[in-house]
């Protein structure tokens, strides 16, 4: 295989793509439960430094947000333009469950994400909050969708061959929703980006902590909480997330076993 073959530069180009992708939809579906967590506590104590944090980390969110939209966009493109044959034959199942994903959670967090980032002064408490419960939730319904198709091409169900064409017909959507490693998957994913947010949040917090003592002062209370809430999630998933890669490897193995030359 030469370094120009059109078939490497296209898995290259989608690697790639992926791999930059993949950075920003994990820390919004973390930081999203975050900010609704935070939010959440200040509507319970009344305390002003669950607020200021919640302003803190709203800023970074619509960055990070933005980039996976901008970033996903280029890669959906890249199934038709990279892969024609793929999206050909796969495209009755691959479809709608992309399509999917954008009618009932892209839409959804598109629509309160306004609410969320500008209207904190402009609508009620309540509303502001479930805004930010929507749009959180708008990320795990995404997750969970792009996960079933991801899951559906490893392990693939409910689907017919259609004569004469050889392309994959839906024959059990619920079979091809929930695909032997779907749940697996899911959860992996799910546990992976609060680990990495947590993991984030806390590093920004051992910064501030280390700049306060380097100064010579006592570091924040919102510095303080922000690092305290950041290391208990990570005492709290990483364990988890040990357990979840295990029994999706054992998963994997049963249903996408290695090939031996032996």
């Amino acid at each position: 295989m030469g370094a120009l073959d059109p078939l490497f530069l296209a898995r290259l180009q989608f690697a790639f793509t992926v791999g930059f992708h993949i950075v920003f939809p994990a820390f919004s579906i973390g930081l999203a439960a975050f900010l609704a967590v935070l939010e959440g506590l200040w509507l319970k104590t009344g305390r002003q430094v669950y607020l200021d944090l919640f302003r803190y980390w709203l800023r970074a969110f619509s960055i990070v947000f933005g980039m996976g939209v901008v970033s996903g966009l280029v890669m959906s493109y890249e199934f038709g333009t990279n892969w024609a044959q793929f999206s050909q034959k796969a495209g009755p199942i691959l479809g709608p469950l992309l399509g999917y994903e954008v009618m009932t959670a892209f839409f959804l967090e598109a629509g309160f994400l306004g609410i969320m980032l500008f209207g904190m002064n402009k609508v009620g408490r309540k509303l502001h909050f479930f805004a930010t419960c929507v749009v959180s939730l708008g990320t795990l319904i995404s997750m969970s969708w792009i996960l079933s198709s991801n899951s559906w091409m490893q392990t693939p169900q409910g689907y017919a061959i259609e004569p004469g064409t050889g392309r994959f017909i839906p024959a059990d959507w619920w079979a091809i929703v929930f695909n032997p490693s779907f749940p697996f998957r899911l959860v992996h994913m799910a546990l992976a980006a609060f680990l990495c947010v947590a993991f984030a949040v806390g590093g920004v917090g051992a910064w501030h902590l280390l700049r306060a003592r380097r100064a010579g002062r006592a570091p924040t209370e919102a510095v303080k909480i922000m690092f305290s809430m950041a290391m208990w999630m990570a005492a709290i998933v990483a364990p988890l997330q040990i357990l979840a890669g295990d029994t999706q490897g054992l998963n994997t193995l049963k249903y996408q076993p290695p090939n031996r030359c032996d």
